[in-house]
């Protein structure tokens, strides 16, 4: 009788584990999808309104424009689909730690996994060194860690950048690097979590890091002069997902901050990738870090004997019709010089960002 009862309470108790790890899990899948349904909404939202715009600006010397720069798109059926897989195994491995709380006293003989020694590592205890041993318990549990290590630095980041789209106040670039650190840093513990089980110490791992360090001095300096970089990128900002940069002769979009190298892609859409030790030892011009505001200057020249003050007035015109030109700071009209074959003027003027740059020059 008190075997049965022991049994029939663990039961009951694994029922309820189940039943509660399922309303737990719909919950969560109604408020994944219900968030993705209303980011899709606003997304077409925002479609229909740029294109009711484009629809009446008018285009008629729109051609070899720069393209539209916004924020990197968003997919949401693939953060949807990684904050699913997260949500599945935080769900299954809560499970099974659940089961072994509820049926562990219940079944000892798992106990057995305690007993098989695999080997032994050197510890210091009250001032004196002993061996202790290394299970297959122990190897199980690093096992463990190592699979929660790689599904939270796929999945996590992912449910993170989901919540944070919730806040239309944080930007595309801060988005990234909230969960690039975060992947860097998920991986950093897990990977201590999982020496530290198997008994991995500084006396045991010193040897890798001085064949690091020799490997360092031999060409591996410039890979993690691009990693360091990259944490520097990541930190001080001189460069962000969406930013307009030119680096040497190329012009474009900030696509992708990765650990040794990141993606710009031009107006071609072709992609370079530009090691990250040159964004901070090198010069880079970015279009868009504190302000958007671009100037073009128009030169233009007229015969000898034109009507210079005419001139500068349609100038003037043309620039206060156009509906891309900024009122404020005022547009700067020059004669700059007698050309060989006519007079040179030129028109400066402000623009709001470098999106509509050739269309106004146009």
């Amino acid at each position: 009788l008190y075997t049965a009862g022991i049994l029939t309470g663990s039961l009951v108790a694994t029922l309820w584990l189940v039943l509660g790890f399922i309303i737990l899990h719909q919950l969560a899948v109604r408020w994944l999808l219900m968030t993705r349904r209303r980011f899709a909404f606003e997304a077409a939202l925002e479609r229909r309104r740029a294109a009711l715009e484009s629809h009446e600006a008018d285009q008629a010397d729109s051609g070899g424009d720069i393209a539209a720069v916004e924020d990197p798109e968003i997919d949401l059926v693939a953060l949807n689909e990684e904050s699913r897989k997260l949500l599945n195994t935080a769900i299954l491995f809560s499970g099974i730690i659940g089961m072994w709380l509820i049926w562990s006293p219940v079944l000892p003989a798992f106990g057995v996994l305690e007993d098989v020694s695999l080997w032994s590592r050197a510890e210091t205890v009250d001032g004196v060194a002993t061996l202790a041993p290394i299970t297959l318990a122990d190897l199980a549990l690093a096992l463990i860690v190592g699979i929660v290590t790689v599904v939270a630095a796929r999945g996590l980041p992912a449910f993170v950048e989901f919540i944070l789209l919730q806040r239309s106040s944080i930007t595309a670039g801060a988005r990234f690097t909230t969960t690039t650190l975060m992947r860097y840093v998920i991986v950093s513990i897990g990977l201590i979590v999982f020496f530290n089980i198997l008994g991995g110490d500084w006396s045991q791992i010193q040897w890798l890091v001085a064949a690091l360090g020799v490997g360092i001095g031999f060409g591996l300096q410039e890979i993690v002069a691009n990693f360091i970089s990259g944490l520097i990128i990541l930190f001080e900002r001189p460069i962000r997902v969406g930013d307009i940069v030119t680096v040497g002769n190329t012009s474009g979009v900030v696509s992708r901050i990765n650990i040794r190298a990141t993606t710009i892609t031009n107006w071609e859409r072709q992609e370079l990738l530009v090691p990250n030790k040159e964004f901070i030892t090198k010069e880079l011009l970015n279009w868009s870090l504190s302000d958007p505001i671009t100037r073009v200057s128009i030169p233009v020249g007229v015969a000898y004997g034109s009507d210079v003050p005419r001139a500068l007035k349609l100038m003037q015109e043309a620039a206060e019709e156009n509906s891309n030109v900024l009122k404020e700071p005022e547009s700067i009209l020059t004669f700059d010089g007698f050309g060989d074959n006519a007079l040179n003027l030129t028109l400066r003027v402000y623009l709001p960002s470098i999106e509509n740059r050739l269309r106004t020059i146009t």
